[in-house]
């Protein structure tokens, strides 16, 4: 919670190096055994000679994979937004966009680069594959090709979809078990989601990779994940804890990065779960980290932090407007509690959005 402790300002490099910043990030068990009703996977075939189109996919539907075909780049987009496949065969040669092009606008879409893409190409130039994998190809069939090449091929990449879709079905459970921390507190009803959008909004407003900005969308949903094991009648209180009480409070991120570590794609988030409550002189918890040993992802997502608690009635005190969050904060910041460059980048891009709208 963004009340609980107050940390000292930390500087912001100058906007075109934000992307500079260093993130200080074990096994993934089996999540999947908690996944139910698997549904089977689906291929999407992108061929503008319609005879071959109509041989792969019966190909492909005879081995009992649910396989789409269609003719053109646009027909493939409409497809995808329509329903997400879990492999593309993908031509290279097509009327208007090539399938080169394609694949990079997939790969470079958060929502579908995951996707496997295999090329399918008459052209065997070492050229044509350097360019596929330039775009992005996760793997090439040449024409004329054969049966069991293929179903090799799409077996091995759907195999890789599967565990991948594993480990995001696993975030969402993860990120489903911080909202039902947030339920045990009335008062903080959508503080997770807020987090989340304030977050990847500052994030992108300083021009931080996208990597990063997953991150901070994840950050907001865990951060607090480990008052999972904090009794109601503590976190029920919000201030005045005994000294017993506080040092319980205080285990909580080392109790969310624990929950948390198993999973290799949360390693950004790690940094931003144990760290979201240290402080600049060395008075925070759970390391007592000071100044620059606090990494930037947990100040972004404490200086959101902050003005959402700020800004939402609380048991000990009322919600403040955003004027008076601004003017807190500032002066708070000055006075060296918070990262005074991320606090004025923040009310910046609020202020931005405001003239905007």
């Amino acid at each position: 919670m963004g009340l609980e402790r107050p940390s000292e300002a930390m500087s912001v490099p100058p906007r075109e190096r934000r992307t500079t910043f260093s993130l200080q990030s074990s096994s993934y068990v089996g999540m999947g055994d908690l996944l139910a009703c698997r549904r089977k996977q689906s291929i999407l075939v992108v061929e503008d000679n319609e005879l071959n189109a109509v041989l792969l996919k019966e190909m492909l539907v005879s081995r009992g994979y649910p396989t789409v075909a269609v003719h053109s780049a646009a027909e493939a987009e409409a497809e995808i937004r329509r329903e997400a496949p879990d492999l593309i065969l993908l031509d290279v040669i097509m009327p208007g966009k090539t399938g080169y092009e394609l694949c990079r606008e997939l790969k470079q879409d958060p929502i579908t680069r995951l996707i496997p893409i295999v090329m399918i190409t008459g052209l065997s130039a070492q050229e044509d594959r350097v360019k596929g994998i330039e775009a992005g190809a996760d793997d090439f069939l040449t024409k004329p090709i054969s049966s069991e090449e293929l179903f090799a091929r799409v077996g091995s990449l759907l195999k890789l979809k599967e565990f991948t879709d594993e480990l995001e079905t696993a975030d969402s459970v993860l990120c489903t078990l911080g909202l039902s921390v947030e339920a045990r507190d009335p008062y903080t009803e959508g503080h997770c989601e807020r987090l989340a959008r304030y977050a990847t909004d500052l994030g992108r407003f300083l021009l931080l990779d996208e990597e990063s900005i997953v991150a901070l969308q994840r950050g907001g949903y865990l951060h607090d994940l480990g008052k999972i094991r904090v009794p109601d009648k503590i976190l029920s209180k919000g201030s005045d804890l005994t000294p017993e009480e506080w040092e319980i409070m205080k285990q909580h991120p080392v109790t969310g990065e624990n929950i948390c570590r198993p999973l290799k794609s949360l390693r950004l988030v790690l940094p931003i779960i144990r760290h979201h409550h240290e402080h600049s002189d060395g008075s925070g918890y759970p390391d007592g980290l000071r100044a620059g040993e606090i990494p930037l992802l947990p100040r972004i997502l404490q200086v959101v932090d902050i003005y959402d608690a700020l800004r939402t009635e609380r048991p000990y005190k009322p919600a403040l407007g955003h004027e008076q969050a601004a003017v807190t904060m500032r002066a708070e910041a000055q006075s060296g509690l918070w990262d005074e460059e991320l606090v004025a980048e923040f009310f910046a891009m609020l202020d931005k959005r405001r003239q905007v709208a």
